[in-house]
């Protein structure tokens, strides 16, 4: 089991995913209250590290796809990643 340390950005989006259900970029972004682009650059930094996953699948998600993309947390990292939200 590692260690996952999240910058307060990374955990605010974290926690605006929630850990039961899909959320679409753009309700990500509505919820953090985050420009685009920094919300596309977090995503996209949590996806390479595997932290979580689009829906559909996209290795980086663009800009203008961001909105309408679902994203979800990765099953393998959920106890570590509220864990990582509580510290």
């Amino acid at each position: 089991m590692r260690c996952i340390k999240l910058t307060g950005r990374e955990a605010t989006v974290v926690r605006a995913i929630g850990f039961t259900e899909s959320m679409l970029g753009g309700e990500i972004q509505d919820s953090t209250r985050m420009e685009m682009e920094d919300v596309t650059d977090i995503l996209n930094g949590l996806m390479s590290a595997g932290f979580i996953e689009s829906i559909p699948y996209y290795e980086e998600v663009q800009l203008a796809e961001m909105p309408v993309t679902a994203f979800e947390l990765n099953p393998s990292y959920v106890h570590e990643l509220k864990e990582a939200i509580q510290r």
